[in-house]
């Protein structure tokens, strides 16, 4: 999705109030119902049932092409859905949109060139119905050193902060974050991860699209998986991965033979790199029974369940 962040415009009268910083037990802030998207002959969404409680930090994971911008753009109401109904915070997402409920943080936005970040900030506030304070929305970017860098002198990772700055300067009560953390250094990500916890924890809904696994895994309480326009998993991340049937074996061994490895019960994968060997099985005790009754010197043998990109990848046939 290539669209800049668009914020609302400032209502009249009636405007809504400011995030109380609360989130009401039990509310809903994302619902899909029978939710369909089609792009000429291509379903991009296939009757897609989805909801996202208040307050939840949602993962949305699935390879290219299986739906995931489609989705987002039917929440942001850039789209429209061609069969189903999609909600936000109790309305259309067009309304969520123009009461200033919802932040946006999409992959790939520009941000013009000659412009100074507090400029763009202020900008920002002044289109928002009700506003988080300046000096707030710099430190919660990390950007409070930053606010008089014109945009074209910014790395990648602050330009991402900046972004993530134009996102929260309305205050919503639901943030979404498109690929959030590309361009961003090991220290930095920390950073913003840690900030995103802390912005949780205030009762707002977060919903990302990543392709960084682990961030998904320690971040998220929940993972949704789309797979060829339709949920193919949904539940929290250890769950997922139990409900991979894959199981792993690790081990040394002098001039392994994948071929042979291959053969024994249950495997479904070898993986072998100079004498390490990762075996992924259907039946671990079966395998490991078998291994260890042949003449093969099998050293440091251990057992373990799947991470979640080998969850995801079972899910998905394969795909990235």
């Amino acid at each position: 999705m290539t669209s800049t962040f668009a914020p609302a415009l400032r209502p009249g009268a009636g405007a809504p109030q400011p995030f109380s910083g609360t989130a009401p037990t039990g509310a809903t802030a994302v619902s899909f119902t029978a939710v369909g998207r089609r792009f000429g002959e291509t379903a991009a969404l296939d009757g897609v049932d989805l909801r996202i409680g208040a307050g939840e930090t949602v993962a949305l994971l699935g390879p290219n092409g299986a739906g995931k911008s489609t989705a987002i753009g039917l929440m942001l109401g850039l789209l429209d859905p061609t069969t189903g109904r999609v909600a936000v915070l109790g309305e259309t997402p067009q309304a969520a949109v123009r009461g200033g409920k919802i932040g946006a943080m999409l992959q790939e936005s520009g941000l013009p060139i000659l412009a100074r970040v507090g400029e763009l900030v202020e900008l920002v506030r002044s289109l928002s119905p009700h506003p988080m304070g300046t000096d707030e929305i710099l430190r919660r970017a990390g950007l409070t050193g930053l606010a008089s860098r014109r945009t074209e002198a910014l790395s990648g990772g602050e330009a991402q902060r900046v972004r993530f700055a134009l996102a929260i300067a309305g205050d919503p009560e639901l943030l979404f974050l498109d690929e959030p953390t590309v361009a961003m250094d090991v220290e930095t990500r920390r950073a913003f991860w840690a900030d995103m916890r802390e912005f949780a924890a205030e009762g707002r809904t977060i919903l990302f699209a990543t392709h960084y696994l682990e961030e998904a895994d320690q971040v998220a309480d929940r993972i949704v998986v789309l797979d060829r326009g339709r949920i193919v998993a949904d539940g929290t991340a250890a769950a997922i991965k139990r409900g991979a049937h894959a199981r792993t074996l690790r081990f040394r061994l002098a001039a392994p033979d994948s071929t042979a490895l291959a053969a024994l019960p249950g495997v479904q994968a070898v993986d072998i790199a100079g004498d390490r060997v990762l075996v992924r099985t259907a039946d671990p005790d079966a395998t490991a029974r078998a291994l260890l009754r042949t003449d093969l010197d099998v050293r440091e043998l251990e057992l373990g369940g799947p991470d979640l990109e080998e969850a995801f990848l079972a899910l998905t046939g394969g795909e990235r």
